[in-house]
């Protein structure tokens, strides 16, 4: 479904409202879980006994599901109903919280955020495509997709000081707990929404597996690798494992019918560097999120809502980049050079928290690092999303800007799987004596400065791919 169609939608008045906040509400909770239990991650260690080795997994195994079934769940949606499958979407995001709400091990509460993820890879591209079919073209329509992105930087803002707050005041679990009434509450609201017409084709189920699956090998190769050394016998398997899935995967892209990312959408060189670009600034960014928490609680001692209230510095710099500065930009040069310019400023900020120290007044770096950062995070989040749908048909236009969201999960998943794994390295690397807070600020911030580097390696892929004209 393009967002370019004249809608049949016939709701007016008090029911658009309805259905603006119903939508709205959706994309709000599912950006806001890909954040919430950041601030979370030392109290759900302590409460389930997990090794800090395993903690990414909480947030990694989210983004993984999250990103890799994203497409998929887009073009179930365009085929077998939208409000359907974004009903079923809810439900399966709805039991996933309540059981890791209940999770007794780590394992348990892994398994429910992949279901999580799971749910919001159908519920986001249905949102959507149900906004497209329920708004009809024109300033409507405009007003609710200025909400429905509104929700999108929002979302990491409130899920980190909710989080905070949740897990203080009450406990950990009610980060997961708090998405049953919210999910009920947009069940209720779903038949203002307007289903519009259903589209003949298949799902590429085999590809999205292929994908997700390989991309999970991966992941706990890398991790496995850091705990027990690259030559490992059961990391080299999953690394096998995980090459032979992604053969597999772009060997059924080439053959399928209806691949998963048509090669239309990435043949243009600017839509594929924009993607490329998303990939490698989502990967640096999650594992900031995880390494800066860590910081702030396990070296620092802050309380998790003391912990959420110092992401504000973050939050107010995306706002800026994304809302203040980047539209004007935009409108005087170009895409190309407004990714540069955010992602240098978002690799300074990641120097500038290589300074972090135990005993640190947080003015000093903590949280001037993150305004920095933030204002170049969203000059390029602004800039690169109309980079990624440039020039596409309108029949590829859902795909395109979907396939925007995916690569920056992917990346987050992938990034802070490498990410990790030399933070805990480089900690274990420490001279004997060496204190405990010194030792896990060092591996934080080698974590953080390697992901400085993927913002370099970003500006070069943004330079040699993305068009200089505006």
């Amino acid at each position: 479904m393009s967002l370019h169609e004249t809608s049949p939608a016939a709701v007016t008045g008090r029911k658009l409202g309805l259905a603006l906040l119903v939508i709205a509400a959706a994309q709000l909770m599912i950006v806001l879980d890909g954040t919430i239990v950041t601030v979370a991650l030392p109290s759900i260690r302590a409460g389930l006994d997990m090794a800090e080795s395993d903690l990414n997994w909480v947030l990694t195994s989210y983004a993984l599901a999250f990103g890799g079934l994203l497409l998929v769940g887009g073009r179930a949606g365009d085929l077998f109903g939208r409000r359907r499958l974004f009903r079923l979407g809810l439900v399966v995001f709805l039991l996933a919280s309540l059981l890791g709400g209940l999770a007794g091990n780590g394992v348990v509460l892994i398994a429910a955020r992949v279901l999580q993820g799971l749910g919001a890879a159908v519920v986001a591209p249905t949102a959507l495509s149900l906004l497209a079919t329920t708004f009809p073209a024109g300033p409507a329509r405009d007003k609710a997709l200025g909400v429905y992105g509104a929700m999108g930087g929002l979302g990491a803002v409130v899920g980190l000081l909710l989080g905070g707050a949740l897990t203080e005041y009450l406990n950990w679990r009610w980060i997961m707990f708090v998405n049953v009434p919210f999910a009920i509450a947009v069940l209720l609201g779903t038949s203002v929404l307007v289903e519009g017409e259903r589209e003949r084709g298949r799902v590429d189920l085999p590809g999205a597996i292929t994908a997700t699956l390989g991309l999970g090998s991966l992941v706990y190769a890398i991790n496995r690798a850091s705990q027990a050394g690259w030559s490992d016998g059961l990391a080299l398997t999953f690394d096998a494992v995980a090459a032979v899935l992604l053969i597999g995967f772009v060997v059924i892209q080439r053959r399928s019918a209806a691949p998963m990312m048509p090669s239309s959408v990435l043949a243009d060189r600017g839509r594929l560097g924009a993607n490329l670009v998303m990939l490698l600034m989502g990967g640096g960014m999650l594992a900031t999120f995880y390494f800066l928490t860590l910081y702030m609680q396990a070296v620092k001692g802050y309380a998790p809502m003391l912990t959420g209230l110092a992401y504000l510095p973050f939050a107010v710099g995306i706002g800026l980049g994304a809302g203040a500065v980047g539209p004007p930009l935009l409108g005087r040069t170009s895409a190309r050079n407004v990714t540069m310019t955010g992602l240098l400023l978002a690799a300074l900020g990641m120097g500038w928290f290589s300074f972090l120290t135990p005993g640190q007044n947080a003015f000093t770096v903590l949280l001037p690092a993150q305004l920095i950062a933030g204002i170049g995070l969203g000059l390029v989040t602004v800039a690169i999303t109309i980079a990624g749908v440039r020039g596409v048909a309108d029949q590829d236009a859902g795909i395109a800007s979907g396939l925007i969201n995916t690569t920056q999960q992917i990346g987050g998943a992938l990034g802070l799987a490498v990410l990790a794994a030399i933070a805990t390295s480089t900690t274990r690397s420490q001279p004997p004596g060496t204190a405990v807070a010194a030792a896990l600020t060092h591996g934080y911030t080698a974590g953080i400065l390697a992901g400085g580097a993927l913002y370099l390696a970003a500006i070069l892929a943004a330079a040699l791919t993305l068009t200089r004209g505006r």
